[in-house]
């Protein structure tokens, strides 16, 4: 089949992807700030389950290194006190980022998260999470939070590739994460799914193939991001040993974009870009400057009259 070609470029609010940030602003009729949250949990790949040294590119903060530990009201207070200066917002998500934030006793997760949501401004509530970490209590309970405030629940596949997914340390199958997707969708509850560009014996194509299996899924959000080789994960000691070629800046803006052409325009994108700790990044560095990546996106699709969902194929 044809990709079919969508005509008319479709702009949210001047850029050619529909961000999270213009989806909060329609759905709320104003700014909303991420709070990210360091709720204490650890992995099924950290505490022995799985494994103990959690994926290989995972940070000891199990990707949250820009939260702290400790009581949810006051990382929220100092987390809202910041942002403040940078943005006119009193209303937020509070994000449980760090490790597998329903990897814990049903009675701890309803604390957390019943006390983030407690905190003034709130509006939503954002999970992080392992689709191994999903049985029938929690999606249970999270059902419940859907029905009472804005919830999206964050899974980490990284590649649709089960030999790469092995070779990450990941942990389960794609098809495990394609089920709960399922289960998730089928309570109403909205996912979004994390890919990384760069892994392991993964080019270009191998990316976009991973896009192209998430893209059909039932998904609210995406996101996108490129591996980051950072110094306290197991992948830095693996690169120092056999270092491997990872995209450049302007090859990741194209494969970005290439990507952004495949994906639904009703699809919600969290992340073109991620943030890593500057001083934690050994490679590449250039993802650092990430309004530099996110400009340079957009006059890629500028540059080609292009936009999301533009090859879409549905």
């Amino acid at each position: 089949m044809e990709p079919k070609v969508i005509e008319s470029p479709i702009l949210w609010d001047n850029k050619r992807y529909h961000s999270l940030d213009y989806a909060l602003k329609r759905r709320f009729g104003e700014k909303v700030a991420k709070l990210s949250l360091d709720g204490g949990f650890t992995c099924p790949t950290r505490d022995g389950t799985k494994g103990t040294r959690g994926c290989i590119f995972c940070s000891s903060r199990g990707s949250g290194d820009f939260t702290k530990a400790g009581n949810i009201t006051l990382q929220m207070a100092e987390q809202a006190a910041l942002l403040a200066q940078k943005w006119k917002t009193k209303r937020y998500i509070a994000y449980f980022q760090s490790h597998t934030n329903t990897y814990g006793p049903i009675e701890k997760l309803k604390a957390l998260f019943d006390e983030a949501l407690a905190f003034p401004g709130t509006v939503g509530l954002a999970v992080a999470t392992r689709c191994d970490c999903l049985g029938t209590e929690v999606l249970d309970l999270l059902e419940g939070y859907n029905k009472k405030t804005f919830l999206w629940v964050e899974l980490g596949l990284q590649t649709s590739s089960d030999e790469t997914g092995r070779l990450i340390g990941r942990g389960f199958e794609t098809q495990q994460f394609d089920e709960v997707v399922g289960k998730l969708d089928t309570r109403g509850i909205r996912t979004v799914a994390h890919l990384i560009a760069g892994l392991p014996g993964e080019d270009g194509q191998g990316f976009l193939r991973s896009v192209r299996h998430v893209a059909a899924l039932p998904v609210w959000g995406m996101k996108l991001q490129m591996l980051h080789v950072l110094t306290d994960s197991d992948l830095y000691e693996a690169y120092l040993k056999a270092p491997y070629r990872l995209f450049d800046r302007e090859e990741y803006v194209e494969l970005i974009c290439d990507a952004l052409e495949l994906i639904p325009p009703d699809k919600v994108i969290h992340r073109l870009t991620g943030d890593g700790s500057k001083d934690k990044v050994y490679a590449p560095l250039w993802t650092l400057d990430k309004r530099r990546v996110l400009t340079e996106i957009q006059q890629e699709l500028t540059r080609r009259r292009s936009y999301q969902g533009k090859f879409h194929q549905g």
